[in-house]
């Protein structure tokens, strides 16, 4: 089974920070080590009454979040994993901690007992299970989205901007509008691109989108609105979602009491124009002194449902006679939109979330390259400079990290576009965002769900002739890294599109090349015996230019020796450990060769090579 990516990073801190002297940079390189443990940091971020908090509090299912002006609401608060329930650890901006606890029914307290100023940010404990593999992160909100720099953005943002405060994924909630003006298209992006997000891992959600008056239905026009919005900030969001996040709140933090339900029905019976009128003024429902529900009932029913909840509320108790709590619950959540499946530019917050869950460990990664990079790039003397320039010499592209972190290709891609390094025309930008969006082989390649393999295979060879194209263009330039990057995904997704069709006819899907290594062993002391080859494959990757002529005559020789020695330009009856040296340096020439753009079949063959190789080298390269 191929490692993942979190787990080859693992390795890499492990390493490094057993090399370090400096203990500020092994503190660095192991906190990047627990983020790959930890769960994914999710920020919840957006303007100042957007209802940011109303939709943290629908995320965790508690009531938690305060959505009034109190000190909390400007303080970076953690909702994360704790077996201690409700328990409160209050960081301080001078290295301190205090401590207190969430209030019955899991409220923060009003009053934290420390002064705002000095509070760097708060962390709770929940005990969820949700908790377990996605921490969320409620961020104070701001007048304007305008970042200057990535400090000031991840300051603004998550708290102190320290790398630890760092979001692997966002939810940005922006306030209701009639359209997405440029100012704040371009202020939105300024804000992802400086605070280091992108389309891979922010969700832009559209809330509030019950409080126009002039419409009965909301959902037609803000799901509109929403598809308009993905359609403009497609390369810097994952998607642009719709939600009425009051009433997800009140269906999944607080649900409804017996007073609630027992005013919704008395409600219900009133003359339908009669109350239909008290509604068009909220404010005269709340103190009209003739209806038949106490006045301070009716201000938490404003409170809880506003306009659009409390008509559908009292519609469905009029349509089923009773009010049923349990079945208002269910109704609230659902025109909420907190959970509806959709169309794919228009989804939810829920589909979004465990977007975000599903490539958690993918994004860690990412995050974790990322912070990796920039240790790498510190000021350092002596020994550490050395090991941190091994450090950067491991996560060049070049290198084989790189090929094994392949997981992360399309992310990388993603943000590139985002970023203008890697300029696509509209064909090129759809398939790549696909790719990025969803899971299964045929969504990404925009095919029908049931798409068989043939037609995933030839969509996807398609599409890379494309990239091919485009990464032979740009040889030497990011872009052509980056497409390079899409090109290997899509190629990945040939292959496995027509391993599936031969397993499904039956075909033995050995590809010729020496899958198990070498055969056989050193035996007696005699050579070691040759390993076996597709001769076809190997002529397919000496015909391509972009071999040069020494590797070429190396193939030449993998085809014609008639022991392992020689097949690797050893003299005949080497020694084994002499054998597995060539073996590391052919698989060092080989591997640049699977950077390059080369068709399916010559890659496939290099890549097989570069394999063998290794497994020579690990087999023989003890000298046992």
């Amino acid at each position: 089974m191929r490692t993942g990516p979190a787990e080859l990073l693992r390795r890499l801190c492990d390493t490094t920070a057993a090399r370090l002297a400096g203990s500020h940079l092994r503190e660095r390189v192991a906190q990047v080590r627990a983020g790959l443990d930890a769960p994914l940091r999710v920020a919840v971020a957006g303007a100042v009454s957007s209802g940011k908090s109303t939709l943290v509090n629908a995320l965790l299912g508690l009531p938690v979040a305060p959505v009034d002006a109190g000190e909390c609401t400007f303080v970076v608060t953690r909702y994360e994993y704790g077996e201690d329930d409700g328990r409160i650890t209050i960081e301080l901006t001078d290295g301190g901690v205090a401590h207190s606890r969430l209030l019955s029914g899991h409220r923060l307290p009003a009053d934290l007992g420390v002064e705002v100023s000095r509070i760097r940010r708060l962390r709770v404990a929940l005990d969820l299970p949700s908790l377990r593999t996605v921490t969320v992160v409620d961020t104070p909100g701001m007048n304007t989205v305008t970042a200057a720099n990535e400090r000031a953005a991840r300051s603004m943002l998550f708290g102190s901007g320290d790398e630890d405060d760092r979001a692997q994924a966002m939810i940005y909630v922006l306030r209701y509008v009639q359209r997405f003006d440029d100012a704040t298209l371009a202020e939105f992006r300024a804000l992802t691109d400086a605070s280091g997000m992108s389309c891979v891992n922010t969700l832009a959600v559209l809330g509030q989108v019950d409080r126009r008056g002039d419409e009965d239905d909301p959902w037609p026009t803000a799901r509109r609105l929403a598809a308009q919005g993905y359609r403009d900030l497609r390369t810097s969001v994952f998607d642009v979602v719709p939600v009425i996040g009051l009433l997800a709140e009140t269906a999944r933090a607080r649900p409804l009491d017996a007073e609630e339900t027992a005013a919704l029905e008395a409600l219900a019976a009133m003359d339908e124009d009669d109350l239909e009128d008290h509604l068009l003024d909220l404010e005269d429902f709340r103190t009209a002194p003739e209806l038949p529900v106490p006045a301070r009932v009716r201000h938490r029913l404003v409170e809880r449902l506003h306009r659009y909840g409390l008509t559908v509320a009292v519609r469905a108790v009029r349509e089923a006679g009773t009010a049923d709590p349990g079945a208002l619950t269910t109704l609230l959540l659902e025109r909420s939109g907190y959970a509806s499946a959709g169309r794919a530019a228009t989804g939810s917050v829920a589909a979004g979330l465990a977007h975000f869950a599903r490539r958690a460990d993918q994004l860690k990664a990412l995050d974790a390259l990322t912070r990796l990079r920039a240790i790498a790039r510190t000021p350092a003397l002596g020994s550490d400079r050395v090991t941190l320039d091994a450090l950067a010499a491991q996560l060049d592209e070049n290198r084989p990290i790189a090929t094994a972190l392949g997981g992360l290709r399309i992310f990388t891609a993603a943000e590139a576009l985002g970023r203008g390094t890697l300029v696509l025309n509209e064909e090129m930008t759809g398939e790549l965002l696909r790719l990025a969006r969803h899971d299964e082989p045929a969504g990404r390649l925009g095919l029908p769900a049931e798409a068989s393999p043939d037609e995933i295979a030839a969509a996807a060879t398609a599409a890379a002739m494309r990239w091919r194209t485009l990464a032979m263009m740009s040889e030497g330039r990011t872009g052509g890294q980056r497409a390079r990057d899409v090109l290997t995904v899509l190629e990945d997704m040939v292959a496995a599109a027509l391993d599936e069709r031969e397993r499904a006819d039956g075909a033995d899907d050995a590809d010729g090349l020496p899958g198990n290594g070498p055969g056989g062993g050193p035996g007696n002391g005699g050579p070691l015996p040759a390993v076996r080859v597709d001769p076809a494959a190997i002529e397919a990757l000496r015909a391509s230019p972009l071999v040069p002529a020494d590797d070429r005559r190396a193939l030449e020789l993998l085809v014609t020796g008639t022991e392992l020695a020689t097949q690797l330009g050893a003299p005949p009856g080497a020694p084994p450990v002499e054998v597995a040296g060539h073996a590391a340096a052919l698989g060092a020439r080989f591997r640049i060769l699977t950077h390059r753009p080369l068709p399916l079949r010559q890659r496939r063959a290099a890549e097989t090579l570069c394999e063998a190789y290794e497994t020579i080298w690990s087999r023989y390269g003890t000298g046992s």
